[in-house]
C-alpha cells in the first residue's frame, strides 16, 4: 500500500509509474487525497473539541474546589454538548479512515524505473539469455508426465481420485527426489545466511492483506469460511508477517528468512499440454527466501537473491534464462520482478521456476513494519522475496533433461540427499 503522503507529494510521479502498469483509474488518487484531507480536518476538529472539554473539566473542578460549584452550570452544559459532538466526530473519523484505507488498498505499487512498459508476458524482456546450445533430446524422449508413469514416480490419476486435478501423489523415488530437492534448497539458503522457519500453512486476513494477497488475489486463495482463514499461496505470506507491527533497529539489517511449505492456489490455468502434469498445480511445494532490508540496501539484496537462484540452477545443471517483467505482467504488490525459466528439452519450451521481487515500502506500509533511523524517527523498510525454488517445474525439467537409455540420471549435488544416482 502506497503511503498517502507519498501519493499527495508525488502525484504526477505515481501516475507516470502506474501508466507503465497499464493502470488507468487515476481518479482514485484524487479521491485518496480528498479523503485524507477530510480525515485531517476531522482529526483537527476532534482534537480541538477534546482540548476544550479537558479545559472545561479543569475549570469545573476548580470552581467546586473553591466553593463556587453553583457557577458551573453553563460549563457543564457545554461539556455535555461536547461529548455528543465528539462521539459523532469519532464515528465519522472512523468511517473516513476505513474509506481511505479501502481506496489505498485498490492502488498497486509503483513500478521501478527499470520496469519496461508492456501489456502481458509476451512483452517481458530477456534480461539474461542462455548463451550456449540448448539440450536436444532424442526423438523418443518423453515429457515428464509420461516419465512419471513409466518409472512410477508420480500418480496424477490417484491425486485426482483422492482430491481432484492438480493434486499429484509422489511415490517411491519420486517422493525421495522431491524431498531431496527441498533439503538441497534449504541447505543452500542456510549457507547463504538465511534463518529457517517452519510456519503455519493457513493465515488470517490481516496476514493475507499485509503482503498484498488481499484484496488483489482473493479469488485465487483457498478460504475456510467457518474459521476465517486462508491457505497460503506461498511461504512469503507467513514469513513476512512474522515482522508485522515490528520496529527494527538499523543494526538488525539484513533480516533473512527461509522456509519450505506446500502452496495452495485455486486458479490453475487453462487446459492443454502447456499446463499438463507438473506444469501447473493447485498444490505444490516451494522453498521461499525473504529479506527485510534497509531501503538503501534493497537493490543490492535483490541482486544477491537473483544470484542465489542462479547458483542453485547452475548446480543442478539446468539451462536457464532471466526475464525482467514488463509493467503489465508485474504483480500488484511488486515494484520490480525478475522471473527465472528453465528449458524443458522434452517439451521444447521454457518453464517459469522462480520469481524474485522487490516490493520496496509497499508491503511494509501495510504491515506497519518499520525501523528506527539514526534521526530517531521511524521509517518504512523494504521487503523482498523469491522462490528458491518452486519444485514442480524443477522436477519436470530434471526428469526430462536427464532421461537416458539407462534411466533418469540424478544431478550430482542431489545424490547425497536421494541415496541413488539413477532412476531405472
Amino acid at each position: 500500500m502506497l503511503p498517502v503522503n507519498f501519493i499527495r507529494d508525488n502525484k504526477e510521479k505515481v501516475i507516470k509509474s502506474l501508466e507503465i502498469r497499464n493502470y488507468t483509474n487515476f481518479d482514485i488518487l484524487d479521491q485518496i487525497i480528498q479523503m485524507d484531507t477530510k480525515r485531517k480536518n476531522l482529526q483537527k476538529e476532534l482534537d480541538e473539541h477534546l482540548a476544550e472539554g479537558n479545559r472545561i473539566a479543569a475549570e469545573i473542578k476548580e470552581l467546586f474546589k473553591t466553593g463556587r460549584g453553583s457557577e458551573a452550570g453553563d460549563k457543564k452544559k457545554r461539556g455535555s454538548e461536547l461529548k455528543t459532538i465528539n462521539a459523532a466526530l469519532k464515528h465519522e473519523l472512523t468511517e473516513t479512515k476505513a474509506h481511505l484505507e479501502d481506496l489505498l488498498l485498490q492502488v498497486p505499487n509503483c513500478a521501478n524505473d527499470l520496469v519496461p512498459p508492456g501489456q502481458s508476458d509476451e512483452d517481458n524482456q530477456v534480461y539474461q539469455a542462455w548463451t550456449t546450445d540448448l539440450p536436444v533430446m532424442e526423438g523418443d524422449a518423453l515429457p515428464h508426465w509420461e516419465l512419471a508413469k513409466k518409472y512410477n514416480l508420480i500418480d496424477f490419476e490417484l491425486g485426482a481420485k483422492i482430491t481432484g486435478a492438480g493434486f499429484p501423489v509422489y511415490i517411491g523415488k519420486g517422493a525421495r527426489l522431491q524431498r531431496a530437492l527441498i533439503s538441497f534448497f534449504l541447505d543452500e539458503a542456510l549457507e547463504a545466511g538465511y534463518t529457517e522457519y517452519q510456519v503455519p500453512y493457513v493465515v488470517n486476513e490481516d496476514s493475507a492483506r499485509g503482503t498484498g494477497q488481499l484484496p488483489d488475489k482473493e479469488g485465487q486463495m483457498y478460504y475456510s469460511e467457518k474459521d476465517d482463514l486462508y491457505l497460503i499461496p506461498t511461504a512469503e505470506v507467513p514469513l513476512t508477517n512474522i515482522y508485522r507491527n515490528v520496529i527494527l533497529k538499523e543494526k538488525d539489517f539484513p533480516v533473512k528468512l527461509t522456509g519450505h511449505t506446500p502452496c495452495f492456489r485455486r486458479e490453475a490455468g487453462s487446459y492443454g499440454a502447456h499446463v499438463r502434469g507438473l506444469n501447473r498445480l493447485h498444490q505444490f511445494d516451494k522453498v521461499e527466501i525473504v529479506q527485510i532490508q534497509h531501503p538503501d540496501k534493497s537493490y543490492e539484496a535483490l541482486k544477491e537473491m537473483c544470484g542465489h537462484v542462479e547458483g542453485i540452477l547452475q548446480k543442478l545443471n539446468l539451462p536457464y534464462q532471466i526475464l525482467l517483467l514488463c509493467g503489465g505482467d508485474t504483480g500488484f504488490a511488486s515494484a520490480i520482478t525478475y522471473d527465472f525459466e528453465t528449458y524443458s528439452a522434452a517439451q521444447e519450451r521454457w518453464l517459469e521456476v522462480s520469481s524474485v521481487s522487490n516490493f520496496e515500502i509497499f508491503q511494509a506500509n501495510r504491515l506497519k513494519l518499520r525501523y528506527k533511523g539514526a534521526d530517531g524517527k521511524n521509517h518504512l523498510v523494504h521487503t523482498l522475496n523469491g522462490s528458491a525454488l518452486a519444485l514442480p517445474r524443477i522436477m519436470a525439467t530434471l526428469l526430462e533433461n536427464n532421461q537416458t537409455a539407462e534411466g533418469i540420471k540424478i544431478p550430482e549435488v542431489l545424490q547425497k540427499y536421494t541415496g541413488f544416482d539413477i532412476i531405472k
